[in-house]
């Protein structure tokens, strides 16, 4: 899959995403520092880095649901605006998946996953429901399509957040630390899922602390530290060889993490 993604960037394909100097401050915290960074049709981009680098707003940015200072954010070709129905149409192109689900509390989970596609795409109802069952199937919860999110587990409430992200036909997923408000038990059938969207093609940006997922799934790993982005490499390279010594001390206190 790397070898494609990369054989696609050097044929001078137009990018799914991509940013272009990029600034954002939060009051007088510089969070994004001229951040330039392309993703191509069916990469995995994996960002990863120490808490308060950046990962989660610079992922909330590439659809604008964090506002940026200056810079170009850039869907398939096409410059996102700042608001409107030109943004909206964007904006739908690129799904999310939040760390906290974000699903409708008080919809049964069919409609949670049927709502955006009958409101923004036009779809009739029973089709959107047809589709959207076909998804629940996918990722698992099929079963689970007539009770509210409180009925369900945390690793469910995701794998159903992810097939809404689906329902819409994106040209990408963004990712914002999908599996941090999971038991560990949980955190493997949410990664199992997301590899599998990987293996078929998904153009996906993940924000996770998940270092095995990262060296297994990516194409390309980013790691930021301070709103910049330090290095961007395979994952062979950055976990083996990282360039900075931020990187080295980074890893290091993973490892240490863990033993």
């Amino acid at each position: 899959m790397a070898q494609e993604n990369s054989e696609c960037r050097a044929g001078g394909a137009v990018p799914v995403i991509e940013l272009r100097h990029v600034d954002k401050h939060f009051g007088a915290l510089h969070v994004l520092k001229d951040v330039s960074l392309s993703v191509h049709k069916g990469e995995v981009v994996v960002i990863i880095g120490p808490s308060g680098s950046g990962k989660s707003t610079l992922c909330r940015t590439m659809n604008r649901l964090e506002t940026i200072d200056a810079g170009e954010i850039i869907i398939d070709g096409v410059p996102m605006p700042q608001e409107g129905k030109k943004l909206a149409g964007l904006r739908s192109q690129i799904g999310m998946v939040f760390q906290s689900f974000n699903l409708f509390a008080h919809k049964t989970i069919l409609d949670n996953v049927t709502i955006a596609p009958i409101d923004v795409l036009h779809k009739p109802k029973k089709e959107a429901q047809e589709e959207a069952m076909r998804l629940l199937r996918r990722v698992g919860v099929d079963s689970q399509a007539a009770k509210v999110p409180a009925q369900l587990s945390g690793g469910q409430q995701q794998r159903v957040a992810i097939a809404r992200a689906l329902a819409m036909h994106p040209k990408a997923i963004l990712f914002d630390e999908p599996t941090s408000a999971l038991d560990p038990e949980m955190i493997g059938e949410v990664l199992d899922i997301m590899t599998e969207l990987a293996r078929d093609g998904m153009t996906m940006v993940i924000v996770t602390h998940e270092m095995n997922f990262a060296r297994r799934v990516a194409d390309r790993v980013i790691f930021m530290d301070n709103g910049s982005i330090l290095e961007e490499s395979t994952p062979e390279a950055f976990f083996t060889r990282p360039q900075t010594q931020r990187a080295r001390d980074f890893l290091q206190s993973l490892s240490h993490r863990e033993d």
